[in-house]
């Protein structure tokens, strides 16, 4: 079978930027608005993407994106969201910092099984100080912390998923059977950070468990990702950087045991695409112009836990600023202190480009094509996450550049299957307990 590129549509009401909601085909209540979150859904289901993809974040300040400020929580709006889809799958973020084990397995599985085994897990740990303070805590706990408490997190949910093996709700109304006892089972977890009985109110997901993501890009995020999550949601500049990073997680993924394709590496790309390279660029300039240097300043500062940027002079060498900002948003800070040094920027010109990035998938929907086969075929991607902050070029990505992976034989024409793992070609996981019978058994 030959293999073919998948698919994600971020979905972000009014865009990651901070003045983007201005943009005439911007709704300005998009953040908030069901309907748009509706017509983007299904407008991804028509051109058979694998799933959409909503992020979240737990604190805001004055300084916040637009879109921060004002949007829904995900699990509320996914729900939504599958009522009015039948086939896309359904991906949102939450954070393992800041939720209980219990009540996240509850909620993932209930949406998996609302959507008929279409949901799936972005495993985060939250890098904002702002977020420990809404949370009854006074300080951010270290990067090293956070994924020590994730990985024992998701452990614990994916026990409590294999609460009830497959087929034990019998319910046989002749004999008064409602449950097979044997395949019910307790986890009675006692970790370092959580202690958990079990088991889980409601049975087994479809699809064995909702599929989970991980967008951590560290050298911790790495392996986290690479001993337990099956896709990862990425960003990269280059398809040399891509390659390196898809080849590294790829790697750590054999060394815990797993195959090459347990584990899918989506790079996040916000393409651009008109009749021609001209328009395309000038749609850029168009939408950065939007952008204040003050606000692009004051985003800038939001990777490195809202330090204050505007104290340097904008049009001298990106500053030395040590190591603010390891404790957050560790990769992205360290990659853009890279970027800076690497090409001697400015301020000014870290603080645009941070703020609204000029994407490499720019041009006709023929480059932009072109530049998606070459990043698949030459291992830098499975896939890749498709965002738009100016929502009419997502429709012009469906209508003008599926049409031509489609005709080159490397992107879906229909749907293969039902579920999350059907349409990524996903393995369904064995159930713990089912897996130590059937050893049983053969012994």
């Amino acid at each position: 079978m030959v293999k073919k590129i998948k698919f994600g549509a971020m979905i972000h009401g009014i865009g990651g930027t901070t003045d983007g909601w201005r943009h005439p085909s911007v709704p300005a209540d998009a953040s908030v608005s069901l309907p748009f979150y509706k017509e983007r859904a299904r407008l991804a289901e028509i051109a058979n993407f694998s799933f959409i993809f909503v992020a979240d974040g737990l604190s805001i300040n004055e300084k916040s994106l637009p879109h921060f400020l004002n949007r829904f929580e995900p699990i509320t709006l996914l729900t939504a969201i599958a009522g009015a889809t039948e086939r896309i799958g359904i991906v949102g973020t939450l954070s393992t910092s800041y939720s209980q084990p219990f009540n996240v397995a509850r909620q993932f599985l209930s949406l998996d099984h609302i959507s008929a085994g279409r949901a799936g897990w972005n495993v985060v740990t939250s890098p904002s100080a702002g977020a420990a303070q809404n949370f009854n805590e006074t300080e951010l706990p270290s990067h090293e912390e956070r994924y020590k408490k994730a990985s024992e997190h998701l452990t614990v949910v994916k026990g409590l998923w294999d609460s009830w093996e497959d087929g034990a709700f019998v319910r046989n109304k002749d004999t008064g059977e409602f449950f097979d006892k044997e395949k019910m089972h307790a986890l009675n977890h006692e970790g370092e950070f959580f202690s958990v009985k079990g088991p889980l109110n409601l049975e087994r997901s479809p699809q064995g468990y909702p599929v989970i993501f991980q967008a951590g890009s560290s050298e911790r995020g790495k392996k986290f990702a690479a001993e337990s999550a099956d896709a990862i949601f990425t960003g990269h500049e280059t398809l040399e950087e891509a390659i390196a990073f898809y080849h590294d997680v790829k790697t750590k993924a054999a060394e815990n045991g797993r195959s090459h394709d347990d584990i899918l590496i989506f790079p996040g790309i916000s393409p651009i695409v008109a009749d021609t390279v001209e328009e395309a660029n000038k749609i850029y300039e168009d939408f950065i112009s939007l952008v204040p240097i003050d606000n692009a300043i004051t985003y800038l500062g939001r990777f490195f836990d809202q330090f204050d940027f505007s104290v340097f002079p904008l049009d001298e060498p990106f500053p030395d600023i040590g190591d603010i900002g390891k404790e957050a948003f560790q990769s992205t800070t360290d990659k853009i202190k890279r970027m800076a040094k690497e090409n001697k920027l400015t301020l000014r010109q870290v603080a645009q480009q941070v703020a609204v990035p000029r994407s490499t998938f720019i041009g006709t929907p023929e480059i932009v094509a072109d530049k998606i086969q070459s990043w698949f075929e030459s291992g830098g991607a499975d896939g890749f996450i498709i965002n738009s902050d100016i929502p009419s070029q997502f429709k012009v990505f469906v209508e003008k550049v599926v049409p031509i992976l489609q005709a080159r034989g490397i992107y879906e024409e229909e749907y293969s299957g039902s579920t999350l793992r059907d349409h990524l070609g996903l393995k369904k996981p064995i159930n713990q307990h089912s897996l130590k019978n059937n050893k049983a058994l053969e012994v």
